[in-house]
């Protein structure tokens, strides 16, 4: 049972989100920042669009539909927090769920960049985009795979997130997206799908953390050995995406954008987006309209 309490701190998270919460951590030098923390919201608010802009949508005006809870994953033995967010006045019984992962030192909330929340609630009202909604679970930081022997993120989200998701009335995650490291953990997770012959609809990748030398990877210690990575890194195994549509936006002061162009010479996505901005949330609110219109017209596929 979600308490109250957790539903309203859910809430209230996603409103800073909403809110434009102030402040972007930097990693490894500042060569992989964070999305905007969520940790001082107010509880309850209402999603609304910062000044300066609203991302194309009209600003959510009916609260989100969110629950979050503290569950214990076999696969990575300890305790996650588990996160869905689903749109205002929508059947939510069997709504189509898309997994989506965060970036490096994450936390299940910080999945939710560029006013994500608002961007699908919008959408949805204004019937560009079937209703669907976000899952999102505590990764941390070995790049959605076991670095950790006994630590299996990846495992969580194949095996775990599903049954979660059926408890609560929700599909399977029919769509994965993810930023930063989670764009990574994104294209892998979509590679281990197609592996297991369970197709999902389509994969969107923001910002994706793909390096092309291991002396960068290696200072992010998720992966043993350059073998390991280059065996899961998604730049290496462009073939393993062949018939998924795939969404991929990148910034052109990006530090991933070498390696993000080379992804998208090499795949041709569906989708291969290269915009003027960073590696942070000012340049994920320009693109996040087009990310939930992607995933929306590959849900509404059969």
């Amino acid at each position: 049972m979600v308490s109250r309490r957790a539903v309203l701190g859910a809430l209230g998270a996603l409103g800073a989100l909403g809110a434009g919460a102030a402040g972007v951590s930097a990693a490894l030098g500042g060569e992989e920042p964070l999305p905007p923390r969520a940790d001082q919201a107010v509880a309850g608010g209402a999603m609304s669009t910062p000044k300066g802009g609203s991302n194309g949508f009209t600003p959510a005006v009916r609260r989100l539909l969110v629950q979050s809870e503290r569950l214990f994953s076999a696969q990575r033995g300890k305790e996650i927090t588990f996160l869905t967010v689903a749109p205002p006045g929508v059947e939510t019984l069997k709504l189509p769920m898309v997994l989506l992962l965060h970036g490096l030192y994450g936390k299940a909330q910080d999945a939710l960049v560029g006013n994500l929340p608002d961007v699908l609630v919008s959408a949805v009202a204004k019937g560009a985009v079937p209703p669907f909604g976000f899952v999102s679970v505590d990764g941390d930081n070995n790049y959605w795979h076991e670095n950790v022997a006994g630590d299996d993120p990846m495992g969580m989200l194949l095996e775990e997130v599903p049954r979660w998701l059926a408890d609560r009335g929700f599909s399977r995650p029919v769509a994965c997206a993810g930023v930063s490291m989670g764009g990574f953990g994104a294209l892998l997770y979509a590679r281990r799908k197609l592996e297991r012959k369970e197709r999902i609809k389509a994969v969107a990748a923001i910002s994706p953390g793909l390096l092309t030398s291991w002396a960068e990877m290696a200072k992010r210690k998720a992966f043993q050995d350059a073998g390991q990575w280059e065996s899961l890194d998604p730049l290496r195994h462009p073939d393993k995406l062949k018939n998924l549509p795939v969404g991929v936006w990148v910034g052109d002061r990006d530090p991933f954008i070498e390696g993000t162009r080379k992804f998208i010479q090499a795949v041709r996505p569906e989708v291969g987006s290269v915009t003027p901005g960073g590696h942070n949330d000012e340049f994920y609110r320009t693109i996040t309209p087009d990310v939930v219109r992607f995933l929306g017209k590959q849900l509404s596929t059969t």
